[in-house]
């Protein structure tokens, strides 16, 4: 048995987000002591490492717990994603290092920049996602999308890069002004009706994902201008508080 210290220490994650994932029943612990300290078995930490590994595939806690405690979850399947995801991160670091050795020794072209290409990381997170994504949010989205026409998505996605234009207009005020936060409520309703269910746990991971996923930002300060996405982002940080 390890202690929710030990635990923290050896997988890096704080013992306040230990905490929150007894409490919301995505990570129990296995058993209490009589003071109340979490104690944690293989079958825990064996967890963890799944929802870590989800974590790193940018999902929403809500649908990682649905994902890995479906009766037909194939544990080895993750394993194997986590390999290849964590190997593609390895390469994609070295040839960043021998690009910034180039330039320390002077011999880069400064036309290259194939260093910085993440595409086939990117790709292979969206394969990975969509292998797992059939969580309730993701089936209401293939509901959704199945009864329209590609012109119809097509103003969907417009009309909603409009709300971030609309954010643009704002994005050097205070995120947590009433004005910021009627803004993230508006971004969240439009998800929930056009798209699925955005619970303020699924909108708290796109506000991160907002300015983690280099596309997903340039296309928000695209709409509203440099600064949007992370404007966007704080603002729903506040909003979800």
């Amino acid at each position: 048995m390890m202690t929710v210290n030990e635990v923290s220490k050896l997988a890096g994650v704080s013992i306040r987000t230990l905490q929150y994932y007894d409490s919301i029943g995505l990570l129990k612990p296995a058993e209490y002591t009589e003071s109340g300290y979490r104690l944690y078995d293989d079958a825990a930490m064996e967890r963890l490492q799944q929802i870590l590994l989800f974590r790193e595939l940018e999902f929403p806690l809500k649908e990682i717990k649905e994902i890995v405690t479906r009766p037909n979850f194939d544990k080895q399947k993750a394993v194997e994603q986590q390999i290849e995801l964590l190997t593609m991160k390895k390469e994609h670091l070295e040839n960043l290092i021998e690009f910034a050795r180039g330039i320390q020794n002077g011999g880069n072209n400064f036309m290259d920049f194939t260093a910085f290409d993440t595409s086939k990381l990117d790709e292979y997170t969206k394969k990975a996602k969509e292998h797992w994504g059939e969580t309730n949010a993701f089936a209401e989205y293939e509901t959704k999308a199945s009864s329209r026409t590609k012109d119809d998505e097509k103003k969907l996605w417009c009309d909603f890069m409009k709300l971030f234009e609309k954010c643009g207009t704002i994005k050097d005020s205070d995120p947590k002004s009433a004005e910021a936060q009627a803004m993230v409520k508006e971004i969240q309703d439009y998800i929930t009706q056009n798209f699925y269910e955005c619970t303020d746990e699924i909108l708290a991971g796109l506000g991160k994902m907002y300015v983690a996923n280099a596309e997903f930002q340039a296309n928000i300060d695209n709409a509203g201008g440099a600064g949007t996405a992370e404007f966007v982002s704080r603002a729903i940080e506040e909003y979800v508080k």
